[in-house]
């Protein structure tokens, strides 16, 4: 028997011994996946006219309502007639569109009609402005204070639209012409959908058979102290990005008096189905988007991450558990369920015949509107439950990170903000950028905003702000990024 013990032990210790050398040598194999950061192109201009500019694109009230009826078309107008003075090379050079009345697409010729477009978005539109935030600077004041642009679009998305106008002012300045034909695109209501604005423009394209090597469009942002475990900044290339779907959930029971309910009310109904969908969320893991994101980054993360990281074959439920107790990362794992509206009765003692709820859902990669839908029958498993769906986009497919595309921004990244690490990454929201897929061979989401903890409120939020010195980086980064492409 003893001798039976021993060899059993033995063994696991060899398997134990055999692990911890596998783990190790893995371990040490997982390098660093970063480019060198090379040396800037040199771009001469006049950053502090840059911010200028930035801040008086943003006193134009062009914000996106879901009502047609409230939107400003003076506001817009007046924006496009701001960028014809404000860049007057631009508009020379470039052929300019309008696209339903509000949106814009500008063409630039490439010396080669051969090669495939590029394409670079942002749009002109900006959410509302909430009354109960106290704002340091009027919201379309236009202001420059304290070092920063202060107003609604600064980061969201006036930043792109003035920073690739800025660039390509520049560039045409020094006397440049891309290799490859350049297309700006600045969708009007990419904060309601983009469906009138940036879906009309893919539209326009497809209809003259235009086919893109690379699309860029806003996105992830350089992440300065936000993500854990790594003290320098992160910038995230959005190499996909989650879908949308609005359910509706509906209950129906008679109706009466509250001080006779019935046993089960349309509202009890409801909340139960609620209930079984906040208990039972869609299953979630890694993705090939979220897994390339840990390759990338595990090798610059202390030794404890970097084992775990390196050696997912061992640790990726592990590491699942942990990602998922937090929102934020819970919400790169699995596609999130998110009940936002409830409707029952108009008065406290009156049961409701009917009560609703809307339910959203961001969809990931690998999820389907139907799968999701699917998920829904099942767990509500209730026929007093009617289920309507609203709207619904599906997850965007992944874009390659060994294409041209990719290399160019990565290593355009790695030149204005060479302290930063680059890696893939998920966008959780959604783009504009959605709308070119099946025109586009690569589409990536990127804004080269630097933005810390601190910072994450301000989107879509009060005090909405970018630094001068960092306006001046996102110009510079997009004329690097013109300039190495057309290598």
């Amino acid at each position: 028997m003893k001798k039976i013990v021993k060899t059993v032990l033995g063994i696991s210790l060899g398997i134990l011994l055999l692990l911890a050398v596998v783990i190790a040598v893995r371990t040490a194999r997982f390098s660093s996946h970063q480019v060198p950061a090379e040396r800037p192109t040199a771009v001469t201009g006049d950053m502090q006219a840059a911010a200028s500019h930035l801040a008086q694109a943003l006193t134009f009230p062009t914000i996106s309502y879901d009502s047609k009826e409230r939107i400003s078309a003076e506001a817009f107008r007046n924006l496009h007639q701001f960028l014809e003075t404000t860049y007057p090379r631009t508009h020379e050079v470039l052929t300019k569109e309008t696209v339903n009345e509000y949106s814009l697409l500008y063409t630039w010729k490439g010396r080669d009609p051969q090669l495939k477009p590029i394409l670079l978005m942002a749009h002109l539109d900006v959410v509302p402005v909430e009354t109960g935030g106290a704002w340091h600077q009027p919201p379309f004041g236009g202001v420059i204070a304290d070092g920063f642009i202060w107003g609604r679009g600064a980061w969201d998305d006036k930043s792109g639209v003035i920073g690739i106008l800025e660039a390509v002012e520049l560039l045409l300045q020094q006397g440049f012409q891309p290799r490859q034909t350049v297309y700006l695109a600045f969708g009007h209501d990419e904060e309601i959908g983009g469906l009138n604005g940036a879906a009309a423009i893919a539209r326009l394209l497809a209809q003259r058979n235009v086919r893109l090597e690379c699309v860029l469009d806003e996105g992830h942002l350089v992440s300065d102290g936000i993500m854990p475990g790594v003290k320098v900044p992160v910038a995230f290339i959005g190499v996909a990005e989650k879908g949308s779907l609005t359910l509706e959930l509906r209950a129906d029971s008679e109706g009466g008096h509250s001080s006779m309910p019935p046993r089960h009310t349309a509202i009890g109904i409801l909340a139960a189905a609620l209930a079984r969908l906040d208990e039972h969320p869609m299953p979630g893991g890694l993705t090939n988007v979220t897994r390339s994101m840990f390759e990338v980054i595990g090798p610059e993360m202390p030794l404890t991450n970097k084992i775990v990281l390196a050696n997912l074959w061992l640790f990726q439920p592990l590491l699942e558990r942990q990602l998922a107790a937090s929102p934020s990362t819970d919400a790169v794992l699995r596609t999130t369920t998110a009940p936002t509206m409830l409707e029952g009765s108009q008065k406290e003692n009156v049961l409701p015949i009917t009560a609703k709820a809307i339910v959203n859902f961001r969809i990931r990669p690998g999820d389907t509107i139907a799968s999701v839908c699917a998920h829904v029958q099942k767990t509500v498993a209730d026929d007093r439950i009617k289920i309507r769906t609203l709207d619904g986009t599906e997850p965007s497919p992944e874009s390659p990170i060994d294409s041209r595309g990719f290399r160019q921004i990565e290593r355009s990244i790695r030149q204005i903000f060479p302290t930063a690490l680059v890696s893939p990454g998920l966008v959780v929201g959604a783009t504009d950028s959605k709308h070119f897929a099946k025109i586009s061979d690569g589409t990536y989401r990127f804004l080269p905003v630097v933005a810390t903890a601190a910072d994450l409120p301000r989107f879509h939020g009060t005090n909405e702000r970018i630094s001068v010195t960092n306006f001046g980086q996102v110009v510079r980064f997009y004329a690097q990024l013109l300039q190495n492409l057309d290598q």
